[in-house]
């Protein structure tokens, strides 16, 4: 895809991801105002938007005029409600996110605990009120996204990750972390603007699969730019894997294999999306993108 398109559907995407976030989240004032003021905190921190623009041009792929603002939103939910829980002192105990004080230390940490607690549930009541006119379509996400934020998953590859090299350098316990802390929400996101995008069932599974995979080359990099970069590039703490004894793939098999297999996933990915019908185009280019980010 040329670049100048590229920048400018990106820039379309995000634009939407946005203002469906002012839209579709209650307003700072909310009562109870502390409890929402730290929700539109964290969730207007910035950042790439990368699950609701991969869920957005998901969609886009198989069926333009689709509506997948509510799904995109209920994405974002879930992240950012991750993001606030991971930051914590009992958690990653990490004072700076995208650049900024982090949820508990701009206000506090039992209103940022809230804060994550209360996005969880309002992703789900998003994708209720957007989608309950397609019961079947409604189900299906419900189900992706409960499914990819539970135990199994998100959750689950957290719990994991909480060990660190402590717990056993284990290659099998690292993908589970990978696939659960990262690439699960980008998979889900992928599946996701699939089904609002009506795409066949056999397509929404290879979306599924190179979100999968793209998922797992993202945190790859995000290891080795934690090794690499700087906090001011980064918008947050580097170096934290090391001091925190995680155990990454970088840490395990050195950074020649890491950088190796972000290039062979990525691949894999591109040739998933390119085995389908839809209009892949910028998807595949965003894929590459995030494969050679430097922040």
């Amino acid at each position: 895809m040329d670049a100048s398109l590229f920048e400018s559907r990106h820039e379309a995407f995000i634009q939407e991801a946005e203002a469906s976030l002012r839209r579709l989240t209650p307003a700072a004032t909310t009562r109870p105002a502390r409890l929402h003021g730290a929700m539109r905190y964290s969730l207007e921190a910035g950042g790439k938007r990368l699950r609701p623009v991969l869920c957005l041009a998901s969609a886009a792929a198989f069926a333009p005029p689709a509506d997948a603002s509510p799904a995109a939103v209920a994405l974002e939910c879930i992240h950012t409600y991750s993001l606030i829980h991971d930051d914590l002192p009992c958690m990653d105990d990490a004072d700076l996110r995208r650049g900024r004080p982090s949820c508990h230390r701009a206000f506090d940490e039992a209103t940022a605990l809230l804060a994550g607690d209360a996005l969880l549930p309002l992703a789900f009541e998003i994708l209720a009120r957007g989608y309950g006119h397609r019961p079947a379509l409604l189900k299906d996400l419900v189900l992706e996204l409960s499914t990819t934020a539970g135990a199994s998953l998100l959750v689950g590859g957290q719990t994991e990750d909480m060990g660190g090299l402590a717990a056993g350098a284990d290659p099998d316990r690292l993908e589970f972390i990978l696939l659960g802390k990262t690439a699960a929400m980008l998979s889900a996101s992928l599946a996701m603007g699939a089904l609002v995008g009506d795409a066949p069932t056999d397509e929404v599974e290879a979306f599924r699969r190179a979100g999968r995979a793209a998922g797992i080359a993202f945190q790859l990099v995000d290891d080795l730019l934690d090794l690499t970069s700087d906090s001011v590039q980064m918008g947050k703490p580097v170096g934290a894997d090391a001091l925190n004894n995680k155990l990454t793939y970088a840490g395990l098999f050195g950074l020649p294999a890491a950088q190796a297999r972000v290039q062979a996933l990525t691949t894999e990915a591109i040739g998933l999306l390119q085995g389908t019908r839809g209009d892949t185009r910028f998807l595949i280019e965003l894929i590459r993108r995030m494969a050679s980010r430097r922040n």
